[in-house]
């Protein structure tokens, strides 16, 4: 498989989770790590710090940048996307992962965490994908890469989370209108969602606890799926929305009980899957 060796990826929300998985998959190859995200000091819930994710991270194999960062602030996204090209020597890769939820409906969601999660997941996006371009532009492989669900309006998928739901769509339809606007350009950009869900902090504090962490698969499957859409061509792949074990499936791989944490128990499919969408593999219990 093609490595990420000396490439540069710029990973919001890489302090724990999901983006600090696909970080650390790319440090295993020799990359350039800028660790973008809020949390500088420990938090009671959540794991880990911008600092202790760098340390994973050169401890893997790669080098890595602690930038804490609002990713709702323009000049700070600005200076961060200089920071890490002066640093590194150029950025190659942009993976918006920072995302807010709350999984509630209009009238119990308050305007203020409505307010945080447009503007953290759909806007905060926007502007990390606006400031990257330039510098994405100068790189041989350039990919953006959102981790949002495919386009799929189904009343299903909105109604009792109106907001959340709005916000997280509205990184996908990023994905919709930037892989025609950065086609020139040569920049792929395509959206990675699971499809069962992933054991982090949100689904062990928000979803469904310690029950359905057991009933999900780590995020190291997403940290593959990425490292493939990453070392493929990204004038080829581009505009697609990518089911994680689908895509690794149709690249190969056979074996997706290793991203089990219990295989004694049937997985839960996530949100937003398609019902169209066929898992390449059984998603119950392994024998």
């Amino acid at each position: 498989m093609a490595s990420l060796k000396d490439k540069t990826l710029f990973i919001t929300g890489a302090s724990r989770g999901i983006g600090l998985a696909i970080a650390l998959r790319a440090a295993r190859d020799g990359a350039n790590i800028a660790v973008a995200a809020k949390t500088s000091r420990p938090h009671p819930k959540l794991p880990g710090t911008v600092f202790s994710a760098c340390e994973e991270i050169e401890a893997a194999g790669g080098k890595a940048l602690p930038i804490v960062l609002d990713v709702r602030e323009e000049k700070e996204v600005a200076a961060a996307m200089d920071k890490t090209a002066e640093t590194f020597g150029g950025i190659d890769i942009l993976v918006n992962n920072a995302s807010a939820i709350q999984l509630t409906p209009l009238e119990m969601t308050d305007v203020r965490r409505m307010d945080l999660m447009l503007g953290i997941n759909t806007r905060g996006t926007l502007v990390a994908s606006k400031f990257a371009i330039p510098h994405l532009a100068r790189s041989g492989n350039p990919h953006i890469l959102m981790l949002s669900p495919p386009l799929d309006m189904k009343t299903k998928w909105f109604a009792g989370h109106t907001p959340y739901s709005i916000a997280k769509f509205g990184m996908s339809l990023a994905v919709l209108g930037l892989a025609g606007e950065l086609k020139g350009k040569g920049i792929g950009v395509n959206a990675l969602w699971p499809r069962t869900t992933i054991a982090t902090s949100a689904v062990k504090n928000l979803l469904g606890g310690d029950a359905l962490m057991q009933a999900s698969r780590t995020p190291d499957i997403l940290a593959d799926a990425a490292h493939a859409i990453f070392t493929s061509p990204a004038r080829e792949l581009t505009g697609r929305f990518i089911i994680d074990d689908t895509f690794l499936f149709e690249r190969g791989e056979r074996d997706f009980d290793k991203y089990r944490v219990n295989p004694a128990l049937p997985l839960q499919q996530d949100f937003f899957v398609p019902d169209d969408s066929e898992p390449p593999v059984s998603l119950g219990p392994v024998a």
